[in-house]
């Protein structure tokens, strides 16, 4: 399973605001710690916003930070959210399939009880475990920022 890169920048924008939750945080400084680009962060941004994760706010001393407790976000609840309409394989996109053999293929449940799995194991983590090591997080963030 390959995620897309939405879901990818969802979650280091979330890291990233987990590990700088007592602040605000500019979207290009976001970008700039990741090395990706402002637009795609901002469409980003507005998809975390619009689910309840984040709070944007406009101007001088604007920025964005989380909206919810980092206990409370749990990771495959993102993942789910951010990879809304992305089929695992064609055949689970309804009414899309030119699968030959979809009506009689064992795989296509083999293929949804592993990603029944994928989901079960993200949702143990909450955004909580993934800044518990907040320091080595702010180190390495930090180096992207500076190019050291």
């Amino acid at each position: 399973m390959r995620l897309t890169t939405f879901t990818d920048y969802s979650l280091r924008v979330l890291i990233y605001l987990g590990t700088h939750a007592e602040r605000r945080a500019q979207v290009g400084e976001i970008a700039q710690a990741y090395q990706i680009s402002r637009n795609h962060l901002m469409k980003v941004i507005l998809f975390l916003a619009t689910e309840g994760y984040v709070v944007t706010t406009r101007g001088k001393g604007g920025g964005v930070q989380l909206n919810v407790n980092p206990e409370r976000v749990r990771v495959g609840e993102v993942v789910r959210k951010s990879e809304d309409g992305s089929a695992l394989v064609e055949c689970f996109t309804q009414g899309a399939s030119d699968c030959r053999i979809e009506r009689v293929c064992v795989l296509r449940g083999a293929f949804e009880k592993a990603e029944q799995a994928f989901y079960a194991v993200l949702d143990t983590y909450t955004l909580a475990d993934l800044v518990v090591n907040r320091p080595a997080l702010l180190r390495a963030l930090g180096r992207a920022k500076t190019g050291l």
